[in-house]
C-alpha cells in the first residue's frame, strides 16, 4: 500500500469536492490542455487592504479551472492505471476514493515517487500550492466581495465534508492541513477588512 498515494488522492478529494460546490454557482466547465501547473500570485496584496475590484475575474477563474482539470484528470489516469494493473474495477469516483481508503492495493514504484513529489511541502498537491489554489478560486470568483468571500468559506466547508464522507473515514492529515491553512487564509481576510474598517474611522 502506498501512503503517499493515498495522500495524494485525497488532497485531491478535498479540493475538487469544493470546486465543484463552486461550479454550482454558475462558472461552468472548462476543458484543460496538458500543461504545466501555474503558480498564482495572491489577489489579497501585502499592503494589507482589499485590492481586487467588486467583479468577477473571469480570465483568473478560467485559468485556475483549466489548469485543475489538468491536474485532477491527471491523477485520476495515475490512479486508474494503478487499479487496472490489479484488475481493480471502479465503476464511480466514490468507488475509487473509498478503494484508497481501504488500502487494498498496492503501487509501483513510478506512482509512488510522483505521489511523493505532488504532495511534498511544494508539490502540486502540498499544503501549500492547494491551499493558495483554492483562496485564490474563491477570490477571483468573489471578486473580494465580503458577503460572498463567506459563501465561498462555506462552500470549503461543504466540500472538506463531502470529501471526507466519499473517503468513508477521517481525511489524511496533509488534507486536514490543507483544510486548517485555507480556513485561515479566509479569517485572515476578514480581519484585514475589519483592520481598514477600525483604521478610517479612527482616521475620521
Amino acid at each position: 500500500m502506498s501512503v503517499g498515494a493515498i495522500q495524494s488522492g485525497a488532497s485531491y478529494s478535498a479540493y475538487d469536492a469544493a470546486k465543484k460546490t463552486s461550479d454550482k454557482k454558475g462558472t461552468g466547465d472548462v476543458t484543460a490542455k496538458n500543461e504545466q501547473a501555474a503558480v498564482y500570485e495572491s489577489s489579497v496584496k501585502s499592503s494589507g487592504k482589499n485590492a481586487v475590484t467588486k467583479k468577477t475575474d473571469s480570465a483568473l477563474v478560467a485559468k485556475l479551472k483549466a489548469d485543475s482539470e489538468n491536474r485532477i484528470n491527471q491523477m485520476q489516469s495515475l490512479v486508474e492505471k494503478m487499479f487496472q494493473k490489479q484488475g481493480i474495477t471502479i465503476g464511480t469516483a466514490d468507488d475509487m476514493w473509498k478503494q484508497l481508503a481501504s488500502g487494498n492495493f498496492t503501487a509501483d514504484a513510478e506512482t509512488i515517487a510522483q505521489a511523493k513529489e505532488d504532495i511534498s511541502e511544494d508539490g502540486y498537491w502540498g499544503v501549500n500550492q492547494t491551499s493558495d489554489r483554492i483562496f485564490d478560486f474563491a477570490m477571483a470568483l468573489s471578486g473580494g466581495d465580503e458577503e460572498k468571500m463567506q459563501q465561498m468559506k462555506d462552500a470549503v466547508e461543504k466540500g472538506f465534508k463531502l470529501a471526507t464522507k466519499s473517503w468513508g473515514k477521517d481525511l489524511p492529515d496533509i488534507s486536514n492541513k490543507t483544510y486548517d491553512s485555507v480556513m485561515k487564509k479566509f479569517d485572515d481576510f476578514f480581519n484585514r477588512g475589519k483592520d481598514d474598517t477600525t483604521a478610517a474611522g479612527t482616521e475620521a
